[in-house]
């Protein structure tokens, strides 16, 4: 099968993978109307396999596309922001850092850490114009608990992931591309 048609497929499937994590399991949020939901591990794992741009594509669409679903319809476009870029920075940073080395563990850790920085930060920012700063402040603690889980589910899968053929072959192309 064509390189292309494989990233486009798998970037549709990881978009799906998105939407269906970040909606199947959700635990509210006191006083926010949000929720807690694994679908951040497959934003950063959009990232690391996909690569920046399809990564972007996937994380972006996938949880935005659950908050079209869910009724959560202002808050579509800032989720397509972030969680794209959350998608887009790991990306860049798994290639930057696996060219070297066997970091790949690390690796996900630090982009769990940025998971958990533009999440609270780019949430609390869009929120302090939409409900003041101590309305979008409240949300940072659910958000920060938010992204820990989406590192520690990501730490779990990543290692899984990465031993099915299909996957392998797509990050095998990506390193081999950036070089």
């Amino acid at each position: 099968m064509n390189m292309k048609l494989k990233k486009i497929i798998m970037t549709a499937l990881f978009a799906a993978l998105a939407c269906v994590a970040t909606m199947s399991i959700r635990i509210p949020t006191p006083g926010t109307q949000g929720y807690i939901h694994p679908g951040d591990a497959i934003v950063i794992l959009s990232g690391i396999i996909l690569g920046p741009f399809y990564g972007l594509l996937a994380g972006g669409i996938g949880s935005a596309m659950a908050d079209l679903l869910g009724g959560y319809f202002l808050y579509v476009p800032i989720t397509f922001a972030i969680k794209g870029m959350i998608a887009l920075v790991c990306g860049l940073i798994y290639q930057n850092t696996n060219a070297a080395g066997k970091l790949h563990h690390f690796t996900v850790i630090l982009c769990g850490l940025v998971d958990i920085v533009f999440v609270a930060g780019g949430y609390f920012l869009c929120e302090s114009f939409i409900y003041g700063i101590a309305g979008a402040a409240a949300s940072i603690p659910a958000n920060i608990v938010q992204g820990v889980s989406g590192l520690i589910i990501s730490l779990i899968l990543y290692p899984i992931l990465i031993k099915i053929p299909d996957v392998r072959s797509v990050m095998t192309e990506l390193k081999h591309a950036k070089h």
